[in-house]
């Protein structure tokens, strides 16, 4: 990291994680293109989960190379007469795996846990309903590094 006075610990770069609304899952396909996508996601037991349909681009890479970036962006300002932002955010490099039976279910209801809270009996009801046409996987966080700058 370039400007070593802008890292943040481990600790803080997991806060912003936790905290953040959305990320942006970079992969590579095959032949070695990448991509990247913002999507939404939960933390469960220390790992980072994702949700996708059953078919895509997105599964199309995860199938070719397990290894993938996180990032999260967290509180933005911009400072228009600084020519500068205030910002948080961290970058998670880790593996992806399919989760199945019981994994993905703890995951799915992680989700309902952190987007719709206060709506757990009708969360379960969704993911009933639309468990066969969702997959969901795992990104074991292999390193985690945040960049803020809050002055």
């Amino acid at each position: 990291m370039r400007r070593t006075d802008r890292q943040l610990s481990e600790a803080d770069a997991w806060r912003i994680l936790e905290r953040g609304a959305y990320g942006v899952l970079s992969t590579v396909s095959p032949d070695g293109a990448p991509y990247g996508v913002p999507l939404s996601y939960c933390l469960v037991g220390g790992a980072i989960y994702v949700h996708c349909a059953t078919v895509g681009r997105k599964l199309d890479h995860l199938g070719g190379e397990a290894r993938v970036s996180f990032c999260v962006v967290g509180d933005t300002e911009v400072l228009p007469d600084q020519f500068g932002t205030l910002y948080e955010s961290c970058v998670a490099e880790g593996m992806a795996a399919e989760a199945y039976a019981a994994e993905k279910q703890a995951a799915l209801e992680g989700f309902v846990a952190k987007y719709s809270a206060g709506f757990e009996d009708e969360g379960r009801r969704y993911i009933d309903a639309l468990r066969g046409e969702t997959r969901v996987f795992r990104i074991d966080v292999v390193a985690l590094s945040g960049k803020a700058r809050r002055t």
